[in-house]
C-alpha cells in the first residue's frame, strides 16, 4: 500500500513538472536595462478623458465589440495628435486580432509596438518575423492607443502623413506601408479594406465635424550631418534616425545604395518646440 502511495505521489510531481509553462517575461541583457515603466510619463501631455479610464478595456470577441470598446479612444487620438480615428482602429484590429491575439492578452500591446532602443517599461518576448523579439507591454490597453499615437509622431520616416488630410485614410494606409510601418506587402490594402467593410471613415468624420483640422499644418524640420562609418548601410542608418531607406536616398541624392567611409549624408528630423 506504501509503495501505490509513493508511486501517485511520484506521478503528480512528474505531471506537475511537465505542465508547467514556460514564461516568455524575461530581463534584457545588461546593455540593455529595464528600469519601472517610465513610458507613461509621456501620456500626460494629452491626457485622457476621465471617463476613458473607468473602462475595463480588455479582451474583445468580436470586431464589432472592438469598435464600441476602443472607438471613443481612437478620436480621443485623432484629436491630440492628428491620426485618422479610422487608421487607428484598422491597425488596432489587424495588428491585435481585435484584441484577441496572444501578442494583445498577454502585453495589451495593440499594434505590436516591438521595443527598440528607446523603450524603458515593462516587455514581453514573442516570436513575429523573428524568433523571440521584444514587444512593449502596457499595464492597461488605452496607453497602448497613447503610445502609438507618440510613436508615430515622434519619428522622421512618418513625418509626411502628418501632411495628409485627416480624413485621407487611403494615404495614409499607403503611407505607414511605404515608410516601413510593416513588411506585409498587402498591409494597405488590408487597412482600407476593414475601413471600408466597417464603415470606419465615420469616426474620422465625427472628429472633423466638431472643428478639428482636415489639413495638417507642414511640420518644419531641422538637418543633421552624419558622417559614414565602417560597417554602416543605409538600411541600419534609417534605423538609427527614424527615417525611410526612400527618403534617406531621396534627400541625399543618390541612385544607389553604395556607401563610403567618411561620405556625409543629410539627415531630417522633426524641429522640437
Amino acid at each position: 500500500m506504501k509503495h501505490a502511495t509513493l508511486a501517485v505521489v511520484l506521478v503528480f510531481l512528474l505531471l506537475s513538472c511537465g505542465t508547467k509553462k514556460r514564461t516568455t517575461y524575461s530581463k534584457k541583457s545588461s546593455s540593455e536595462v529595464v528600469k519601472s515603466n517610465k513610458s507613461t510619463k509621456d501620456y500626460t501631455k494629452f491626457p485622457f478623458p476621465e471617463d476613458a479610464k473607468k473602462f475595463t478595456y480588455f479582451s474583445t470577441s468580436s470586431i464589432e465589440e472592438y469598435l464600441v470598446t476602443y472607438s471613443e479612444i481612437a478620436q480621443f487620438e485623432m484629436k491630440a495628435y492628428g491620426i485618422p480615428a479610422s487608421i487607428t482602429l484598422a491597425q488596432g484590429i489587424l495588428e491585435s486580432g481585435y484584441g484577441m491575439g496572444t501578442l494583445t492578452l498577454k502585453t495589451n500591446n495593440h499594434f505590436g509596438i516591438k521595443c527598440h532602443n528607446s523603450w524603458d517599461g515593462e516587455f514581453e518576448y514573442h516570436d513575429d518575423d523573428e524568433k523571440g523579439e521584444c514587444f512593449r507591454k502596457y499595464n492597461h490597453p488605452m496607453y497602448s492607443f497613447r503610445d502609438h499615437s507618440i510613436f508615430l509622431s515622434s519619428r522622421a520616416r512618418y513625418a509626411s502623413l502628418f501632411e495628409l488630410r485627416r480624413d485621407d485614410y487611403k494615404g495614409w494606409a499607403k503611407g505607414l506601408k511605404k515608410a516601413g510601418y510593416a513588411t506585409d506587402k498587402s498591409y494597405p490594402q488590408k487597412l482600407i479594406s476593414f475601413i471600408e467593410r466597417y464603415q470606419l471613415y465615420k469616426y474620422d468624420k465625427e472628429v472633423l465635424a466638431q472643428g478639428y483640422q482636415v489639413q495638417a499644418e507642414p511640420k518644419k524640420y531641422d538637418y543633421k550631418k552624419h558622417v559614414v562609418q565602417k560597417g554602416d548601410t543605409l538600411y541600419s542608418i534609417s534605423r538609427a534616425y527614424f527615417i525611410s531607406v526612400d527618403e534617406l536616398m531621396k534627400l541625399n541624392g543618390m541612385n544607389s545604395s553604395n556607401l563610403s567611409v567618411g561620405q556625409e549624408l543629410k539627415i531630417k528630423s522633426e524641429r522640437v518646440k
